[in-house]
């Protein structure tokens, strides 16, 4: 594919934010027999991550608005253009030394999502998209969901947590009624790469509630791009802003959201 100068700033930002944290990563190892543990440092890699994207994103595009995982917020001047960014996504993977973490980036324009970028920097799998150019994996393959028509066959990913809140009960009985129903169901503890996968025909569907803007928006244009579909929990439109998302291809989708609709 030919990247646009908008995702060659993206990328080189992502890339650069993986570099820091593959270093960092090393280091993860030493520290889980450590008896403070990683964790304190896990959080400062994760700061230092988002430094180094919007360093870089602000060099290249002065007047774009931010919207941040961990600074939250900042106003742009041209009222347009705000980039939206999760500098580690899959935390908990990285604080135990598991190698499924990105880097994700989405360009918003207006009320559009126009541009995404999710790295990880340790497979060194980069997917990218722009608003009517594609989905793409490390520029050579375009992406395609799968075309499995039946839940029975499908491997369904979620990110489903158990805090004891209404929410974790009713994403509980979400998961009794789907996993029976599908092939198997998969947690990779990063939405952004199951929605990357998503995209790239690996899984066949995704469902999880109370996530974020910078957790879904990234994988939000990778999956339209790649021909799936994704609303919220009601059927609607607001996944990025509201954190329901029921994603898949248009059939798997529309098995997934009548399931997750019935489970009352």
């Amino acid at each position: 594919m030919a990247r646009s100068a908008l995702l060659n700033i993206m990328v080189t930002a992502a890339f650069k934010a993986g570099r820091s944290l593959t270093k960092d990563f090393g280091e993860v190892e030493n520290l889980q027999v450590s008896v403070k543990g990683p964790a304190d440092f896990v959080t400062n890699a994760d700061k230092a991550a988002e430094k180094i994207v919007h360093a870089e994103l602000s060099k290249a595009r002065p007047t774009y608005g931010f919207l941040m995982e961990e600074s939250g917020e900042i106003k742009g001047t041209d009222g347009q253009h705000r980039w939206i960014i999760d500098p580690l996504d899959g935390t908990t993977n990285f604080l135990h030394g598991i190698p499924l973490f990105a880097v994700a980036i989405a360009l918003q324009r207006g009320d559009e999502i126009v541009a995404s970028v999710i790295y990880n920097p340790v497979s060194e799998e980069l997917f990218v998209a722009e608003k009517g150019g594609g989905a793409w994996l490390d520029d050579k393959k375009r992406l395609r969901v799968a075309n499995r028509k039946h839940l029975a066959d499908a491997v369904i990913t979620t990110g489903i947590k158990v805090t004891g809140t209404p929410i974790d009960a009713q994403q509980l009985k979400q998961l009794g009624v789907i996993s029976p129903a599908a092939a198997g169901i998969r947690r990779t503890g990063s939405a952004s790469t199951d929605l990357a996968w998503l995209a790239a025909g690996r899984v066949d569907g995704y469902w999880e509630a109370r996530l974020q803007p910078w957790d879904v928006a990234p994988g939000w244009l990778l999956l339209r791009e790649a021909g799936g579909t994704m609303t919220d929990y009601a059927g609607g439109a607001g996944s990025i802003w509201n954190g329901e998302v029921v994603a898949g291809n248009e059939t798997i989708q529309g098995q997934l959201l009548k399931l997750i609709k019935g489970a009352k």
